[in-house]
């Protein structure tokens, strides 16, 4: 199953086209931050793996509340 990206965060439209990053990605990376910010500092390297799956499960949901 194919994950959808959002299509573009920040597209370029100049000579030179650049997509820039997806949309699925920048709001993987802000939900990181917050998921970074709330956890205990101790623990924070040890769920590392853990917060970016996570980052992007939110991403996820988010595209998918765009579309209702």
């Amino acid at each position: 199953m194919k994950t959808s990206t959002g299509g573009t965060a920040f597209p370029c439209h100049t000579i030179a086209m650049h997509e820039g990053m997806t949309l699925r990605d920048y709001f993987a990376a802000k939900a990181m931050q917050s998921l970074i910010i709330n956890t205990d500092e101790n623990s924070a390297f040890e769920a590392d793996l853990w917060v970016g799956r996570l980052s992007y499960e939110i991403a996820d949901a988010m595209l998918t509340a765009r579309k209702e």
